[in-house]
């Protein structure tokens, strides 16, 4: 199927596609490598919050970590789907109008953790900015 693929696309079977491209346009990976990719980001964004939950309990700069590392493990998550689907389709189904109000919370959300520990050095909101992030994020 692949090769009909790249047959009707006009694409010759030796040229060479950049990562980029291929990952902008999810058509031209195989379901095997996307769903690859898939893991692998959702993996690394499950060990980000992990890591910056366990870096909440260090003296000092912990609180920085978890929300930093939080955050990342949040966005990392969330990019791991455009691999299934194409970053394109997902921004269009998470600016639908059912979609929307959760998907505007959540990047609000996220940015708000970071200035609540960088800028406002507010411990206690930053974890309930956090906290809105995974509600958000299952919403």
């Amino acid at each position: 199927m692949d090769k009909l693929r790249r047959v009707l696309s006009g694409r010759e079977e030796n040229e060479e596609v950049g990562l980029t491209s291929q990952i902008l346009d999810s058509s031209t990976l195989s379901f095997g490598t996307r769903v690859k990719w898939f893991i692998i980001c959702f993996a690394g964004g499950v060990l980000c919050s992990i890591l910056g939950t366990a870096l909440l309990f260090l003296p000092k700069a912990g609180i920085k970590l978890f929300a930093v590392f939080y955050t990342l493990g949040n966005i990392a998550a969330l990019l791991s789907t455009c691999f299934l689907m194409g970053p394109f389709k997902q921004l269009k189904r998470m600016f639908e109008p059912t979609r929307l109000i959760a998907t505007i919370m959540m990047l609000l959300f996220l940015v708000l953790t970071l200035c609540a520990v960088f800028w406002w050095g507010k411990k206690g909101l930053a974890i309930i900015f956090c906290i809105l992030q995974f509600l958000a994020m299952t919403w």
